[in-house]
């Protein structure tokens, strides 16, 4: 009886165990290799049917492989020469690529402050009248 529920408990836990690996990050090389491939195809089919250059998509997602951003940019491209498709115009402005920090709403680039200073003070100064 005991064995019995060993190996149930046994197969449960086996069962799981990809969804544990990746949760871990330790998926296997091969199959991750594939899915970001698959990942960049969509991201460069994407590019090109809202009419991103091909350099732009490789700069945004740069953490892609940029042979999978090709293929997809070139299928699309056929595609839609094809069926005499017009590019859609992106409604949202580009990801900014991973390691750009984004500015908060309180702060400014410090070129933004000297140009704020000389507002301020243009108001101030004032004409006499005679």
């Amino acid at each position: 009886m005991i064995t019995r529920i060993f190996l149930v408990v046994a197969l449960l836990g086996l069962s799981a165990c990809e969804q544990v690996n990746q949760k871990l990050g330790l998926e296997d090389p091969a199959k991750k290799e594939a899915k970001a491939e698959q990942e960049a195809k969509a991201v460069g089919s994407a590019c090109r049917q809202s009419g991103r250059a091909i350099e732009d998509c490789y700069s945004i997602y740069a953490w892609l492989p940029k042979a999978g951003i090709y293929a997809g940019w070139r299928e699309m491209d056929e595609y839609m020469r094809e069926n005499k498709m017009e590019t859609i115009a992106p409604q949202l402005p580009p990801p900014e690529p991973p390691g750009t920090k984004k500015k908060k709403k309180g702060q400014e680039a410090p070129a933004d402050t000297d140009a704020k200073a000389e507002e301020k003070a243009e108001p101030e100064k004032k004409t006499e009248k005679h």
